[in-house]
């Protein structure tokens, strides 16, 4: 079943996030992943939003989003990424087809 990471950032050192968002897709290309949206001025309707970008990625299971995010790879840029940004992370299950 398709899975989401949905990621809520606050930059709090943006040479280390653009460090990061570099060699982000050398890494994220390995694991099957899309990124579906990523926005720094996403347009907000309802309610606050206090962060400061949204990053929105589809894996074709959780087992694959998995093996991205705990790679040797992914660690080792990620440094970069939690030096340069405060993140909330979801996993959210997509639904299953109906029939």
């Amino acid at each position: 079943m398709t899975v989401y990471a949905i990621a809520q950032l606050t930059m709090t050192d943006r040479a280390a996030y653009d460090r990061y968002q570099a060699r982000f897709f050398d890494v994220f290309r390995k694991f099957n992943g899309r990124l579906l949206a990523a926005d720094e001025r996403p347009r907000v309707l309802e309610g606050t939003w206090p962060h400061d970008k949204l990053v929105m990625m589809s894996f074709p299971d959780e087992a694959a989003f998995l093996a991205f995010s705990n790679s040797p790879d992914y660690d080792e840029i990620s440094r970069d990424r939690k030096a340069g940004a405060k993140a909330t992370v979801l996993l959210v299950k997509g639904f299953a087809p109906a029939g």
